[in-house]
């Protein structure tokens, strides 16, 4: 029991201490306050279930793209690990678009471009790359201008406003703007 314990102890020290998750070009991903405030805010769900505004999901907030959300290779029901590696899998999307549509002179640290994969996450690529903020952001503003005062706009679904989305802003306005030293945008760069 004693080694086992050890063995489970060095493995949570190598975790904790491993560095940021990559994606398969070798770049920086997301940080686990990301991952943590996408998992709080889109939830856990175990079998392909309807969102708020009626759209089939599973897991944390994947959307499903084929009847029984057959695209997903994990059986059914999902567990809170297979539904981690199936969220960090769809958020390669949200990095690769965010960072085809911020010009490479802004500078984000991993909180906030973490923030932004968040918002990206629940709003959709099409949404991020035609905003006010991403085009603020490329203008030269200040981010956390930028981020603190367009965020909070995208509080609506199915054209109402979503107490649930206000949170969720707030907290990503709040990540944000929570000084961070690794830089995330440009990446790779």
């Amino acid at each position: 029991m004693k080694i086992a314990n050890s063995i489970i102890l060095c493995l949570s020290l190598v975790l904790v201490n491993s560095p940021a998750p990559t994606n398969a070009a070798g770049c920086s991903s997301v940080n686990q306050a990301t991952i943590n405030l996408i998992e709080e805010f889109e939830g856990f769900v175990a079998r392909p279930a309807p969102d708020p505004i009626g759209l089939p999901t599973v897991g944390y907030g994947h959307l499903c793209k084929s009847k029984g959300c057959g695209e997903v290779h994990q059986a059914f029901p999902l567990t809170r690990s297979s539904a981690e590696q199936l969220l960090r899998s769809d958020i390669a999307t949200f990095t690769d678009c965010l960072n085809s549509a911020i010009n490479n002179n802004v500078r984000l640290n991993a909180n906030q471009f973490g923030a932004l994969v968040s918002w990206a996450f629940n709003n959709g690529c099409g949404n991020a790359r035609s905003s006010t903020l991403v085009r603020r952001l490329n203008n030269g503003e200040n981010p956390d201008t930028v981020a603190q005062n367009e965020l909070p706009k995208w509080r609506l679904a199915g054209g109402k406003v979503m107490p649930g989305l206000v949170r969720r802003r707030a907290a990503e306005v709040k990540l944000f703007t929570t000084s961070n030293s690794q830089e995330a945008h440009p990446s790779c760069a």
